[in-house]
């Protein structure tokens, strides 16, 4: 099969590689239609991370099932699925609990101790190829596949968010304990702060603040409900609290992760953690789905390389707030977030700039990791004719 292969740092081709195999009876083998190219495929592309050359990347996957494991119960082939970009077994104590993005049977724990959670074609999560491919293995199939609705070749581009970004971003708003009525303060408007601000639609909050210092992305922003702050304006700190009465947002969810950068484009890795603690009132709650990491022996900076920031921990504990952490449990809310796409209630597939055959990943990728203005959400089709 063709599938997308990282090679080194800003090297990715698109190469012949061998067809995936059923490992276990509880596996089943999807036919790609739809894989997305995330915003943390870029972390790997950039090479900042460990990310094997060789690894078939890829972690927003949908597709039809063409071959069943004898183990297999309810996923029948020529079912139409999306999977959760994470894996679970479905049965240790952390799926149990819900906790399914750090799933301990999946797990890699010789990547690092007291490690847990896997996932497709991700550095540090696991041997599992990603779905930037042809044709992807998906194990635990009953437990990781979700069956779409009779509508899912209509609404493919809107489910296929369903694999990550949509449920991070409502994964955001949920760990910054919005409540309607509430006000809510998004940093970064890319995929997934995009879907944090539809998902904070979706839920009532009377207010959605999101900055980003991109403007095709904040027009998006804007046409989902957004009032929006370029990073390039001075004292975005006192125009919210200016709009909020003087207290600051109600909460924050920060959704671009350690390399986020100032208005001239250099990487300050603690700079919106410490303006989301400025930013939000005083009791507030803060989401964190942007990606840290435990080291970066890429960056300039000397905590970041050792996965640290320089964190306002003091007024952070002085304003009373609290703060919400880590990957999406995408199974806890994506057989919802199907249902409100299905009737008609969220259309995520919205942020989608480009729509490509898998040939041309190398050159999406490209576009993508530069920012290119109008390069927002970038889709592939694998087996497209």
């Amino acid at each position: 099969m063709k599938a997308l292969v990282y090679h080194g740092a800003k090297k990715v081709s698109v190469d012949k590689v061998a067809d995936p195999k059923l490992e276990k009876l509880t596996d089943v083998i999807i036919k790609l239609t739809t894989t997305n190219i995330c915003g943390s495929d870029l972390h790997m592309y950039e090479g900042r991370t460990d990310v094997e050359k060789g690894k078939i990347l890829g972690h927003e996957n949908l597709g039809q099932v063409v071959e069943v494991g004898k183990a297999v119960d309810t996923v029948k082939k020529g079912d139409k699925v999306v999977l959760p970009f994470n894996i679970g077994c479905g049965f240790c104590a952390n799926c149990e609990r819900g906790l399914f993005g750090y799933c301990l049977t999946c797990a890699d724990s010789s990547v690092m101790p007291g490690m847990a959670g896997a996932a497709y074609g991700f550095a540090a999560m696991g041997p599992y190829s990603g779905g930037q491919a042809q044709y992807l293995r998906v194990p635990y199939a009953d437990f990781n596949c979700l069956q779409l609705p009779e509508d899912a070749d209509e609404k493919e581009r809107d489910y296929v968010m369903l694999s990550d970004i949509f449920p991070t971003g409502w994964h955001a708003t949920r760990l910054a304990c919005l409540e309607p009525g509430q006000s809510i303060l998004i940093y970064g408007a890319g995929p997934v702060g995009l879907m944090a601000a539809m998902s904070a639609r979706i839920q009532g909050a009377s207010q959605i603040f999101v900055v980003d210092g991109e403007e095709d992305r904040l027009a998006l922003a804007k046409q989902i409900g957004a009032t929006t702050f370029d990073t390039k304006n001075a004292d975005i700190t006192g125009q919210i609290r200016e709009l909020t009465n003087g207290a600051g947002a109600d909460c924050g969810a920060e959704c671009i992760g350690y390399q986020c950068t100032n208005n001239k484009g250099k990487e300050v890795p603690n700079l919106v953690m410490n303006s989301l603690v400025d930013a939000v009132k005083a009791t507030g709650t803060i989401g964190v789905v942007g990606v840290f990491i435990p080291q970066d022996p890429g960056a300039n900076d000397k905590l970041a390389k050792k996965g640290q920031i320089a964190f306002d921990l003091g007024k952070f504990w002085f304003k009373g707030q609290r703060m919400g952490t880590g990957q999406c449990n995408v199974k806890a809310y994506n057989r919802r977030l199907r249902d409100l796409i299905h009737y008609g209630k969220a259309d995520p597939s919205i942020i989608i700039s480009h729509e490509l055959p898998l040939e041309e990943a190398p050159a999406a990728y490209e576009h993508f990791d530069q920012r290119d203005e109008g390069w927002t959400k970038v889709i592939l089709h694998p087996n497209a004719a």
